[in-house]
């Protein structure tokens, strides 16, 4: 599948010209790899109004397609489901198999999954080990609120990941790196607790949320063990 383009009247909302710009409802890198990039550093996103020069960044649902890596990214922003079943995209790629498929309310969100998927990584376990180091991070700065967070860094020769983190109100960024070890111990725990998750189909969203909800399933469970023991 070529991308696809359509033609999206935009007011400029500092002259109020109305103007036609043309949008991507969705790319194929495969077919276009020069069209990652573009995504990548946010050109494809990028408008500039005709009358007054105004530069702004557009949001709106785009696809993303990458056969070689067997991934598909659905960025639709602010998008708040777990699972969206889009029944004409399933019937166009029902031949398909072992495709990871998700969705993302957000432009960085977006390229982050994309970076994960073209590094390899499994998602689930990047999205759980983000999540356990946030807390490492809170008490380290004395409880302070940490939010989203990005994985920035991944060198399997150092053996180190790292992740770009908003710390407090002003959203001041952090950076926190951790051995792989924590990653694969995610990935077990992931094997564990997650199996429905990863046979679902259509498009799903792994994010904060979702990994809170597996910590939790793997905390409770070993509790149980716990009990189970002392009962014996």
């Amino acid at each position: 599948m070529p991308e696809k383009k359509v033609n999206k009247a935009i007011v400029c909302p500092i002259c109020s010209n109305m103007s036609k710009a043309q949008i991507y409802t969705s790319v194929n890198v495969t077919v276009n790899r020069a069209m990652r990039d573009k995504v990548a550093s946010g050109e494809l996103f990028e408008w500039r109004c005709p009358e007054c020069g105004h530069k702004a960044m557009l949001t709106y649902p785009v696809l993303y397609n990458d056969m070689k890596n067997r991934f598909m990214i659905y960025l639709i922003p602010k998008i708040d489901r777990f699972q969206l079943c889009d029944n004409e995209l399933e019937e166009k790629y029902s031949n398909l198999r072992n495709i990871s498929k998700r969705i993302v309310p957000d432009f960085n969100s977006f390229k982050e999954k994309i970076f994960l998927f073209e590094t390899g990584l499994d998602d689930m376990a990047v999205e759980l080990t983000k999540l356990a180091i946030s807390q490492t991070v809170s008490k380290k700065l004395g409880g302070a609120e940490v939010s989203e967070g990005y994985l920035s860094m991944y060198d399997r020769e150092t053996n180190t990941m790292g992740f770009t983190y908003f710390v407090g109100s002003e959203r001041k960024p952090y950076v926190q790196t951790a051995r792989l070890e924590i990653y694969s111990k995610s990935k077990d725990i992931i094997n564990r607790f997650a199996l429905k998750d990863k046979k679902l189909k259509g498009f799903i969203k792994i994010d904060r949320e979702w990994a809170e909800n597996i910590l939790y399933r793997y905390k409770r469970a070993k509790q149980i063990e716990k009990l189970n023991r002392l009962i014996k």
